[in-house]
């Protein structure tokens, strides 16, 4: 009878190991969105290379959950305001004045320099990829988990990701994207200077993301996060028709 306990015991606590990193993973979407019944901020974003400088700002409202929606509505500048991105799950569209009906886009397609127009919408990468913990490194002076990302559909932002998360901070610090042929295209780096509320916690929430280009070091797009809480916004916000 000891035996079989010991034995029990024992599967229960690597069952308990087995699901940290998973448990780890959607604490990080949760800081950058996803897991939550719906989020609301405002990005601004800037983006630098050897051409100079343009920025735009949007609002962006995302429920999240089984499916993913989200709408992005462009605020500035003036030649793009009144632009709005339906996201539906992983399918996505965009509509501006004067368009007859939403136009199909994909979610990889650059939205401003080495933004894609995935990475204006809530993280649910436990949901999008296939995740492996493969080993523990420092970033800075923090030690994080390094997950294996794989992309479980086509038509997800990233083939493949590495991702790095801070095992104390519970959120994701680094990140380097890579092709379906497995070739590093951008980095990026995430600061969380903000905090949201749910379900009675303080969560630490992005603040920035700074993404690099894996071949020209000049090129540099940042996303600045503000104004943002959470919200479970009304259905009919991602209607096509709406």
């Amino acid at each position: 009878m000891k035996a079989f306990l010991f034995t029990l015991l024992a599967m229960l606590s690597l069952q308990a190991t087995a699901a940290e990193p998973e448990t780890l993973l959607l604490q990080a979407d949760r800081a950058r969105g996803g897991d939550l019944p719906g989020i609301a901020w405002v990005i601004e974003i800037n983006s630098h290379d050897r051409d100079g400088d343009t920025r735009q700002v949007m609002n962006a409202i995302a429920a999240t959950g089984t499916t993913s929606n989200t709408r992005v509505d462009y605020t500035a500048p003036e030649k793009i305001k009144g632009q709005r991105v339906i996201i539906a799950g992983r399918n996505m569209w965009f509509s501006r004045p004067g368009l007859q009906r939403p136009v199909p886009i994909s979610p990889r397609q650059r939205l401003i320099g080495q933004a894609a127009n995935g990475d204006i919408a809530a993280t649910n990468y436990t949901t999008d990829y296939n995740a492996k913990a493969v080993g523990n490194e420092q970033i800075g002076n923090e030690n994080c988990v390094l997950f294996e990302l794989s992309a479980k559909e086509k038509n997800v932002t990233y083939d493949r990701i590495r991702y790095w998360v801070s095992e104390k901070r519970k959120v994701g610090v680094k990140a380097e994207f890579y092709t379906v042929s497995g070739k590093l295209f951008k980095t990026a780096t995430f600061d969380y200077g903000n905090t949201i509320e749910h379900d009675g916690q303080r969560i630490p929430f992005v603040s920035r993301m700074v993404i690099l280009d894996a071949l020209d070091a000049s090129n540099v797009t940042t996303l600045d996060y503000r104004d943002v809480r959470v919200k479970k916004p009304d259905a009919s916000l991602f209607e096509l028709n709406s």
